[in-house]
């Protein structure tokens, strides 16, 4: 015969602190396999050590500047276009202001015009993309990805030329002009992930259960097309920095006396080749940049590939 089983042979009930955690537990596992995975390719390790000492340098830079009012109004005729030295690492410019100061505020601009132009774009064009590819096929779909056609086929770089040439010169025009010409790369990656998740399994079964179209939306779809999007954000703060610097450079951007780094290689393509000091640090400042947000980038996407996300 069967024996009965008391209450106090039954498992105690899971709690909700316990619950907890072990979610926390799952997370730190996850970020420690994560993060093992990523240390194994040592460039993407390098980039992101070099953005994060950018930033820390601009967060900083009125203490880590040699000369912080050098970034302000400022001239100093008898020490100007000198070549670097030990009391200036990257020499001064034509007018006997410290180039290495400058460079440090120069990334203040160049990080604020990356974070604030993705800002506005990646919601805006994951939001449009989401949409469209949810609803493909209809109306709303033709409407959003004809209008976003229409700005692909203009060359981005000529389009936010365009924009910024119309608008007072600075970099709030700038930035404006730079994000009416990206968003519509997130509409177009957002609408082909949308367009593909929206047959999965589990978006039906949210159907068949009556989830209003908000839930399916930003809760069944868009949770599992943030491993892409991140990696694409990751690599385009390096081309939406190149783009404001090329704005700075030909008067559209940063205005003088503010140091915009392409702001600081126009003024010293001037002195070209003699004082070449003037011209090749800011650049160098850009390739930095640049450089360590791509190959983080680069290690990002390989890791969210090798988990299959």
């Amino acid at each position: 015969m069967a024996r009965e089983i008391t209450a106090g042979e039954l498992p105690a009930p899971i709690t909700r602190e316990q619950v907890n955690q072990l979610q926390r537990k799952n997370r730190r596992e996850n970020l420690g396999r994560s993060w093992y995975k990523f240390s194994r390719n040592p460039l993407s390790v390098i980039g992101g050590a070099t953005i994060l000492v950018v930033v820390l340098m601009a967060v900083f830079a009125p203490w880590v500047a040699p000369f912080p009012e050098h970034a302000q109004p400022f001239t100093d005729f008898a020490n100007a276009s000198k070549p670097p030295s030990a009391q200036n690492l990257f020499g001064t410019d034509e007018i006997g202001r410290d180039i290495l100061s400058r460079v440090i505020f120069g990334f203040r601009f160049s990080l604020m015009m990356g974070m604030i132009v993705l800002a506005l774009v990646v919601p805006t064009g994951v939001f449009l993309g989401l949409v469209a590819g949810y609803f493909q096929g209809g109306w709303l779909d033709t409407l959003i990805m004809r209008v976003t056609d229409v700005f692909l086929a203009v060359p981005p770089l000529i389009l936010a030329l365009a924009i910024a040439a119309v608008l007072e010169p600075n970099l709030s025009n700038a930035m404006v002009a730079v994000s009416l010409m990206w968003w519509p790369w997130y509409t177009r990656l957002s609408y082909g992930l949308a367009s593909t998740l929206r047959n999965e399994f589990y978006v039906s079964s949210a159907e068949t259960l009556g989830a209003s179209k908000f839930h399916i939306l930003f809760h069944e779809i868009l949770p599992n097309m943030t491993s892409p999007i991140f990696t694409k954000m990751s690599l385009d703060m390096g081309w939406v920095i190149i783009i404001g610097a090329t704005l700075s450079f030909v008067g559209l951007g940063v205005q003088p006396p503010k140091p915009g780094l392409g702001t600081m290689m126009a003024s010293g393509a001037k002195f070209l080749p003699d004082q070449w000091w003037i011209a090749m640090f800011p650049a160098l400042g850009i390739v930095v940049v640049v450089l360590g947000f791509n190959l983080f980038g680069d290690g990002l996407r390989d890791l969210l590939s090798a988990e299959g996300v």
